[in-house]
């Protein structure tokens, strides 16, 4: 397995031969070899090659390098599928017949039981280098590691460790025969057979194994110790003269070229465009589209169609460059019948379907340029013969559209032909998944015969006429269709008889036909033995023809082979066509280096010498000096002047003008849109934090920061700080003070430069500084230059190459949890392929904008792509896309003159000239008129003349669009000149927009623009394009891509025309257009019902009122293209340039919908000008002005007419300039006009007919390749997400792309999105940075927001009659004194605001308050309560959406398997006043047993450890907390991690059993106590009842326990804290006095924690002797007079401390759910204990909006109808055994319900009546809070309120005990008419208790009288009976 390479001794390649032969002999089982001597010396002479790189000699270079293509650009076939090819005639097939199939290679079968598997060896180990990289692989002394390539695992590599004694030195020579590797899988060693090895690592080859062809990298360690490819093995000589970037490469079996090229990777200066690829490996390079039938690897068998690896499945993008020309001829002499091999062009034999055999027996080859170079004999009909001098003959350099079946070698003057894969794909069906096939209504069998692809091209090609050329995109649908149609014809006939398809016979005869209608276009030739033939006739005859004779444009070359069925090829002769195709295979990169390496050499002269002279054969240069010498010092006035008013140039500079402008650009605005959008992404954001992917939490983040990424354009920085500072955004996020931040600002924006590496490491070391910060990184103009890292090294030497990868994808960013990445683009496509990295959900697309047009708020409508395109259809006589006609005539005469130069430069030079002669034709040398287009000479004429009509100076702008560099330095450099020596640097101003550096206006117009914008600095400079709003300017905008600047609304026209067909993508393509795109004033969008007439004839008048020339009026009459031409309206006004005189007469002669015949008001005419009331001659100026090219500016009217603007005729836009004094100039923006190339406006302005494809059907991005060539359309009006979704089905990331390594899983097939990447997606200038910024400013808000808590925030109610309850302690005392609180009263009434709606509680002072005091807020909906919104401190407790690092432990357990290390414990006692046993359950985690005591032997719990009285641990509470909740598992605060600072603490959740699960899964670590399931139903009353018998049982028990190790009883400590799930945040308050003011003090309140607030209290003096603890509730208006009393004796709710041993005789009653702690808090009052308040804490309540009780929605128990009306409280009760619905809600629940409303039916005497109070007796019920409630307690010794002399208006009975006796009743007295309330829990008790208590003495009772909830028997419903005092 040597070295051949050409030139080598004979001796060596005998060896070689030798050697080769027996080895083939060995392995191949059927075919007898070549015979080695036939092999050697049958071949014809071989000449010596040198193999040393000559450098060609400079006299050479004119002949040779002006074979332009040749070297950048087109296809050189002496090079360039070389090996590819040759490695598969040679190596695979070598017969001598080449038509006979080679044999496929059969390997022999895997040992059994081995693993077969490709990227595993045989032993099952995993070679795959994915897997390998980060391994340390241990290998023997002198062995290497190198990467194989399997057919079937295209892109992976296997890594082999093989012996470098078998490889090649760096210059492809001295590799050992033979082989000798290790498998580094398994570590088998010592094979000494590459076949053996190959077999060993399951490479299952289709062809032999040879090591040169299948060993194909080197592997190397990067820096980071991670195993990546490295260099090819240069296994041949012509390998060292590789560019240097040879990496890329194309799907499996797509082809190949290589090229040769000098050491330095250039070709005389000009780097190599395609550079040779590694077919294994994914898509072509650059521009080349990657195969269709690259999707499935190939393997044998899978399809018919199955090329032969050549350019053939490479695309139209793929070009093929070859080396210096020079080394091409030397070394074979004229006449030689072969090449020399390392230049012989092989070319794919893709078999016709007619065969039978199969068609995969050449085996698709995986790697380019390998195998051994061995010439053969080819016959001669295999080859073509390129004539010499073609190019320069014929005047076209043909392009060979590769068809179907085997191109011929090409050899001879190869650099004068161009191969174009352009349409090859489509000739090629993939295999699609059944799935598409449906989408596109095919059948899996259905496909085209190789005869009706040849019709179908055929009849394609006729019908695209002269102008257009080819678009692979336009043929697939064609193809498409085709399909379809035969797909229909299949299912109708079905079962009858077969449609007879075209048979080969036919088909000449039939192709002959089609082509006969293209009028000569088209030309068919048939041949019978080979193509060759065809095409070799087809270039004899170019290269013989005469100029004056026609060329057809396409020659389509069919062979009609017995042999081999048909086969065809187009050779494209037309003089446009094979010039755009060959142009459009170059990438925007590769032409502008083409470009201007044409420039450097100086092949330009030829046409540079051309322009010196004008179109009136004078030489340039001198006239112009003679009108410099003409001119004088002196120049053209600068404004409000004519062009023919001079000054001197002293006078000029000092002119200032006019300022009366409104620029509103200063104030940044956020539009609706706007808005919309920065909400659609922070919900986009929410979703991704909600999304349960753990990804983002947002809970964490208390900052916003942020980053801006732009590409690499100075004036985009300029313009995003601009942004920035505007918006305020810094310090509106807090991230600089007010002073700083406008300096600060530029540490925000970086650009995609070398500086970004060492910017963005900072940036990154906040992000890790930070984690407490959200930070987000923008990426804006994401889709510019998305190259992969990988291929930049590789690149065409472009700086940016792989940045944007570099920072965008790189491990840190793509880890960063507090890091979201937005990428933001206008044309996002790129970023949207099968290996997007966003995920489509994460998509943010702009509002569509036609819902914009209800917005009458808004003054602007964006005006886009769209709106541009549909602007063709208004009927308008200018329309605003236009095509210069005349220029495009102009290109093309001159590109046939020059066919070596590139076209733009030849449009560039022309555009130059154009502008040039327009400003002399306007200025000095009118007779140049008629040379100028029309369209230049209109743009100049507004351009120079709007700056004389106004005081202000002010005009507009014309931007130029020039890609190349070196073009728009020359292009500024001549205008400037041209300007210069006409006097007219006064007047506008040149700029070069050069992205690279900053813009630079001349210091006369800067002052003039400082004029303009009044209160600017001294220093201040332009430094973005807005800025120059208003100047008179030309802006020669440059640089490979428009970057997304914004530019100024004085900008009026946008010059692409040399925009061509090197734009066909659709990125590059809209992207331009996209220059133009801005908001306009809404009337400019109504569309085609106005008659806009933006400057349709007005050339005319500008030309007649500058310069009475007739014969230019005559030229203008005419249509000046397609594009302009009348539309039918007679829209212009104006007609043969004279105005109707009066505007009457107009209106009549117009039938129009008048334009603007809007209210005066309207801003149409605010700035319009009127016509009305002046005299005819004034109206006819007027007229001229406003409606010429300068539209506006060129208003001269009095400010008098302004008055009368109402005229109601129809007119044109003013165009914002000069605008009519005393209006705002500034109100009707038009969109810019924009001139395109010829192929730009075929493709943006076809909408109108249909017929064309549009922009939006190209490819959508270079970096993109389609996926397959069957698909359907994409049409135009499609919104952005569903674009999105069909690119991201339909293509695939080229290998240079920086998604390319983001290949989906190849088992699962799912693709990596990476979760915290946005991509905010909007038509060019619509406001997207606006919105992101608003976004930040959003995102920190709602942050900001989850750091907020709503809180009550109400003052306490009945403060007016309470009893006096303070106590003369001294103020500053800590604690109460037992002695001073045991003497205070207690206060009976209720002060806690939630109780507002209560029923007051009588006392004395209740008495005197007017009962009219007491408003009637009787709504049924619950009112709303008053909230506050407070800030988190670090001492608040929270709910399950808060994480931090520090309560994580805390909060979460690690994985599921810990949710079973909590343990259920069951824990029964006995209630006496349940009567019964209870069984609580414990759910005790494992971390918090240590507060538990279990018994030894069986782990069964026994108690609750409690602490001593005397314990003084300041890291602990003493007190359990307790919690019930109900209905907040995730919104309950029941983190009280950072609330107890993190010091240990006994905190207990009391849950219902039913919610048990839900509370174990969001709280894992904290101990549940789970209430019975009989309380499933039961309100807050039973969790507080359980909660204290179970304390109370759980404190006897540890008594016992301690008694037992000798601690007395009274010392366990007897608290508990029971306290509400929707606690927050505690406070501590002291009392300032302040001297100035003795009035009122001051209230100082602060933070604190629980901790701290429950050690304080737990260190009261004397704890044990008082009943209850609490603080109270937090209000703003708590006052320094309410603080005064430190502590008071009162009711305490909401958080209690609970002596449990001291209040074991009073008991929460269980089965309350509404006021169960007033009702609490009275009984232990009654029973004489203390409660006592510390009113210097306070609690604040958070406001939640579910749970707690709210959740009880009253429903009929059976549901008859679903809508109900809603059931009303007094519904809630009925009569006994009636017919009433009966409700599913507890008895108790109900009963509370309806007594709360029923006080109007219950107690009527009792309403407003507080001096007569209901008397209520052991309990406290709500019973509305029109009448007051007296509690009397009936126990024995109980302290009860007065009621001397008191008539009760009612007595309520409520379940009353035995101590209530008849006695009691009767010590109290009653008004005549009151009403009695006795409620039981059934009928029997009921009657027990009115005959046990005497009732019937004094109550009369009626049977109607009793009632019962409104529950069925089974709900146990409570009985009562009403009845009146007698």
């Amino acid at each position: 397995m040597g070295n051949s390479y050409a030139g080598q001794l004979k001796s060596a390649r005998f060896e070689e031969a030798l050697h080769n032969s027996i080895e083939a002999s060995l392995r191949c089982s059927s075919v007898v070899p070549r015979p080695i001597f036939s092999q050697l010396y049958l071949d014809p002479d071989q000449h010596p090659f040198s193999s040393a790189d000559v450098k060609p000699k400079v006299e050479d270079l004119d002949k040779d390098l002006v074979h332009r293509y040749t070297q950048n650009g087109s296809l050189d076939f002496s090079n360039n599928l070389t090996v590819n090819e040759m490695e598969d005639d040679e190596d695979d097939e070598e017969m001598s017949d080449s038509n006979s199939p080679p044999i496929p290679y059969s390997q022999k079968p895997a040992p059994e039981g081995s693993c077969t598997t490709d990227g595993f060896c045989q032993a099952g180990k995993d070679l795959r280098l994915v897997s390998l990289c980060m391994e340390q692989i241990d290998i023997p002394a002198g062995f290497l590691l190198v990467g194989a390539k399997s057919p079937n695992l295209p892109e992976h590599i296997l890594v082999c460790a093989v012996d470098k004694r078998f490889l090649p030195d760096d210059h492809g020579k001295n590799a050992l025969l033979g082989f000798s590797g290790n498998c580094i899988g398994c570590g088998e060693r010592g094979f000494r057979y590459f076949t053996e090895f190959s077999n060993h690592i399951n490479l299952k080859l289709t062809t032999q194994p040879k090591k040169q062809k299948h060993l194909k990298y080197y592997l190397v360690r990067s820096s980071q110790g991670v195993l990546s490819k490295g260099p090819l093995i240069c296994w041949k000589e012509c390998r060292s003269r590789q560019s240097s970037a040879t990496c890329h490469s194309i799907k499996p079996n797509s082809s190949v070229s290589s090229t040769v090229t000098p050491e330095n990777g250039t070709t005389n200066g000009y780097k190599s465009g395609f550079i040779q690829t590694d077919a294994a490996n994914g898509n072509s390079s650059h521009g080349g589209k990657s195969s269709a039938s690259s999707s499935t690897p190939a393997r044998p068998g899978n399809y018919s169609l199955s090329p032969r690896p050549s350019y053939a499945s490479g695309d139209q993008a793929t070009m093929f460059i070859s080396g210096p020309p020079k080394k091409r001829h030397r070394g074979w002499y004229p006449g030689s019948p072969v090449p020399q091999p390392g230049l012989v062009v092989p070319v794919p034999t893709v078999r016709p379907l007619s065969r039978t055999e199969s068609l995969l027996s050449a085996p698709v080859p995986q790697t380019p340029l390998t195998g051994i170079l061995q010439p053969r004999p080819i016959p001669a009909g295999e080859t073509v013969i390129v004539p010499e001098n073609l190019l320069s003959n014929s005047g076209v350099r043909p392009v060979i559209l590769i068809g179907y079946g085997t191109l011929p070698y090409f050899y001879g003057n190869v650099g004068d032909i161009v191969v174009s894969p352009l349409l090859v794909n489509c000739y090629k069906i993939p295999q699609l998944e059944n799935k598409d096939l449906e989408q596109l209504g095919l059948t899996g069998s259905q496909h085209l015969s190789v005869e009706n692809m040849i019709l179908l091209t055929i009849q394609y090609l006729v019908r695209l006429g002269p102008d257009q050329i080819p678009l692979r995109e336009e043929f697939e649908q064609i193809m498409l269709k085709a399909m379809q149609e035969f797909t229909l014809r299949e299912r109708a006939l079905q079962m009858g008889a077969q449609c007879t398809p075209v048979s080969p016979g036919q088909l000449p005869w039939l192709a002959r036909l089609i082509a006969s209608v293209s009028q000569d276009l088209v030309h068919v030739i048939v041949t019978q033995n080979s193509l060759a033939e065809g095409i070799s006739e087809t270039l004899r005859t170019l290269s013989e023809m005469r100029h004056y004779q026609r060329l057809p444009d396409y020659v389509v070359a069919i062979c009609a082979s017995k042999i081999r069925g048909n086969e065809f090829c187009v050779v494209v002769l037309g003089q446009h066509q094979s010039r755009a195709l060959a142009e459009s295979m170059l990438t925007t990169s590769e032409f502008l280096k083409e470009i201007s390496y044409e420039l450097i050499t100086g092949k330009v002269s030829f046409l540079a010498s051309h322009f010196k002279t004008t179109s009136l054969g004078d030489d340039l240069d001198k006239l112009l000096e003679k009108m410099q010498q003409r001119r004088g010092d002196s120049v053209v006035t600068p404004f409000n002047g004519d062009l023919n008013e001079y000054v001197s140039p002293q006078e000029a500079a000092a002119m200032i003008p006019t300022h009366n402008l409104d620029l509103d650009n200063e104030t940044f605005q956020i539009y609706q849109p706007q808005l919309t959008v920065a909400r659609k992404l922070l919900s986009q954001v929410c979703a991704i934090a909600d999304s349960g992917s753990q990804s983002l939490d947002l809970g964490h983040f208390s900052k916003v920061d942020f980053i801006i990424i732009v590409p690499r354009s100075e004036v985009l920085v300029q313009q995003t700080l601009q942004r920035i500072r505007q918006s305020g955004v810094l310090v509106d996020l807090g991230l600089e003070e007010n002073g700083t931040a406008y300096q600060r600002a530029e540490k925000y924006v970086v650009r995609l430069d070398n500086e970004i590496q060492a910017k963005f490491e900072v940036f990154m070391r906040r992000v890790k500084q930070n984690p407490y910060t959200l930070f987000v990184l923008v990426h804006d103009n994401c889709h510019v230059e998305l190259t992969s890292v990988i291929s930049g090294s590789l690149s065409h030497g472009e700086p940016s190459h792989g940045l944007a990868d570099r920072v965008i994808n790189c491990r840190e960013v793509l880890d960063a949890f507090n890091l979201l990445v937005l990428q933001v683009s206008s044309f996002p496509y790129t970023l949207q392929t099968q290996q997007s990295r966003i995920s489509s959900s994460n998509e943010v697309h702009w509002i569509q904008l036609d819902s914009t047009e209800d917005m009458s708020c808004e003054e602007k409508l964006y005006f886009g792509l769209n709106e541009y395109s549909k602007s063709l259809q208004w009927g308008i006589t200018s329309p605003l896309l236009r095509c210069d006609e005349t220029f495009e005539k102009m290109v093309n005469t001159l590109l046939e003159r020059y066919p070596r130069l590139h076209s733009m430069v030849v449009r560039c030079y022309l555009l130059i000239q154009q502008y040039s002669e327009a400003l002399m034709a306007l200025t000095t040398m009118a007779s140049l008129r008629d040379h100028s287009t029309p369209e230049t000479l209109s743009i100049m004429d507004d351009l120079i003349s709007a700056p004389g009509k106004t005081k202000s100076g002010r005009g507009h702008m014309l931007i130029i669009r020039v890609p190349s560099v070196q073009l728009a330095m020359l292009a500024k450099e001549r205008l400037q000149e041209v300007r210069d020596k006409l006097g007219l640097q006064y007047r506008f101003e040149i700029i070069l927009g050069n992205p690279a550096s900053e813009v630079s206006v001349a210091t006369h117009f800067v002052a003039r623009l400082k004029t303009w914008r009044r209160n600017e600095p001294e220093e201040w400079i332009p430094r973005t394009y807005q800025d120059l709003e208003g100047l008179p300017c030309i802006v020669i905008l440059t640089g490979k891509d428009p970057l997304g600047e914004t530019f100024p609304r004085s900008l009026k026209y946008c010059d692409l025309r040399l925009i061509d067909s090197s734009y066909l993508t659709r990125t590059a393509l809209e992207q331009e257009v996209g220059l133009a795109c801005c908001y306009v004033s809404k009337e400019v969008v109504r569309g085609s019902t106005v008659a806009l007439d933006l400057s349709g004839k007005e050339q005319e008048r500008a030309a007649v009122s500058e310069n009475d020339s007739d014969e230019l009026l005559v030229d203008l009459e005419r249509p000046q293209s397609n594009s302009s031409a009348v539309t039918g309206t007679s829209g212009s006004i104006m007609e043969n340039g004279v105005s109707s005189s009066s505007t009457v007469d107009k209106s009549q002669k117009q039938p129009l919908t008048p334009s603007f015949q809007s209210p005066a008001n309207s801003v149409g005419l605010e700035e319009g000008v009127s016509t009305g009331t002046v005299g005819a001659g004034e109206t006819l100026k007027q007229e001229c002005d406003s409606l010429g090219p300068q539209m506006a500016s060129s208003t001269t009217s009095k400010p008098s007419s302004s008055s009368s603007s109402s005229s109601s005729g129809p007119r044109a836009l003013p165009w914002p300039g000069g605008p009519v004094p005393g209006c705002r100039g500034l109100h009707t923006t038009l969109p810019p006009i924009v001139i395109l190339s010829k192929a730009a406006y075929s493709l943006l302005g076809s909408q109108r007919g249909g017929k064309l494809p549009s922009s939006s059907s190209l490819l959508p991005h270079a970096d993109v390749a389609w996926v397959s060539s069957l698909r359907p359309l994409l049409h135009k009006d499609v919104s952005s997400e569903e674009q999105s979704l069909y690119y991201r089905q339909w293509t695939s990331a080229r290998q240079h792309h920086a998604d390319y390594s983001n290949q989906p899983d190849p088992s699962s097939g799912a693709r990596t999105c990476h979760p915290r990447r946005l991509l905010l997606t909007g038509p060019p200038q619509v406001g997207k940075t606006g919105s992101y910024l608003q976004f930040l400013r959003i995102l920190f808000r709602m942050l900001i927001r989850l750091l907020e808590v709503d809180v009550y925030d109400e003052g306490e109610i009945n403060t007016d009659h309470s009893e006096s309850s303070r106590v003369s302690q001294p103020e500053g005392d800590p604690w109460p004194d037992i002695e001073s609180v045991s003497k205070m009263p207690f206060d009976i009434s209720v002060h806690d605001p939630k109780y507002s709606l209560m029923s007051p509680v009588y006392t004395e002072k209740l008495a005197g308050v007017k009962q009219e005091a007491i408003k009637e807020s009787r709504a049924e909906e619950p009112r709303k309560r008053e909230t506050v919104s407070m800030m988190l401190t670090k001492y608040a407790a929270y709910n399950t959406f808060h994480h931090c690092e520090q309560c994580h432990q805390y909060m979460d357990f690690t994985s599921a398997s810990q949710m079973s290390d909590s343990t259920l414990h069951a824990f029964t006692f006995s209630s006496s006043m349940l009567g019964e046993e209870v069984q609580l359950y414990f759910i005790i985690p494992k971390s918090k047993e240590s507060h538990f005591v279990f018994s030894k032997q069986g782990k069964h719990l026994e108690s609750m450890r409690l602490p001593l009285v005397s314990d003084k641990n300041l890291n602990a509470v003493k007190s359990p907390i307790f919690t019930p909740s109900s209905g907040r598992h995730e919104h309950g605060l029941l983190n009280l991690f950072h609330a107890m600072e993190g010091i240990s603490h006994l905190h207990l959740l009391v849950v219902k059993e039913y919610e048990m699960p839900l509370y174990r899964k969001y709280w894992p670590n904290h101990i549940m106590l789970v209430l019975p399931g009989t309380f499933n139903n039961a309100g807050v009353g039973a969790a507080r009842f359980l909660i204290k018998e179970l304390s109370y049982h759980n404190l006897e028990l540890e008594r016992n326990r301690l008694e037992e190790l000798g601690i007395k009883r009274q010392c366990v400590w007897p608290f508990i804290v029971v306290m509400d799930d929707s606690c927050v945040l505690w406070n501590i308050h002291s009392v300032q006095e302040q001297t100035s003011q003795p009035m009122e003090a001051g209230v100082s309140s602060k933070n604190v924690s629980l901790k701290s607030v429950l050690q304080h209290i737990e260190a009261t003096p004397k704890i044990i002797h008082y009943a209850i603890l609490g603080i109270q509730k937090w209000s703003s208006k708590l006052t320094s007079q309410s603080l005064k009393a430190p502590f008071s004796r009162c009711h305490v709710h909401d958080f209690i401390l609970l002596n449990i041993d001291l209040t074991q005789n009073v008991q929460y009653d269980f089965n309350r759910y509404f006021c169960e702690d007033v009702d609490f808090n009275l009984r232990t009052n009654s029973s004489g204990l203390l409660i006592c308040r510390f009113n210097n804490f306070s609690l604040m309540k958070k406001h939640i909006q579910v749970g707690g009780q709210r959740d009880f929605i009253i429903k009929p128990k059976i549901m008859v109808s679903e809508s109900l009306a809603p059931i009303l409280p007094l519904q809630y009760v009925c009569a006994p055994d009636s017919e009433h619905t009966l409700l599913a809600a507890p008895a108790q629940f109900l009963l509370e319900k309806f007594l709360q409303h029923a006080s109007y039916k219950l107690f009527p005497k009792a309403i407003h009546n507080f001096k007569s109070p209901v008397l209520a007796v052991d309990c406290y019920l709500n019973i509305g809070p029109e009448v007051g409630i007296c509690y009397i307690s009936s126990r024995p010794h109980s302290s009860n309120v007065n009621c001397e002399g008191v008539f009760f208006s009612g007595l309520l009975l409520y379940l009353c005990d035995s101590f209530v006796g008849a006695d009691l009743l009767k010590k109290f007295k009653f008004l005549k008419g009151a009403t009695l309330c006795v409620i039981c829990q059934d009928r029997s008790s009921l009657r027990q208790t009115i005959v046990r208590l005497e009732l019937e003495d004094e109550w009369q009772f009626r049977l109607r009288d009793e009632f019962q909830t409104a529950n069925s028997s089974d709900d146990k419903p409570l009985y009562f009976l009403t009845g009146r005092h007698v």
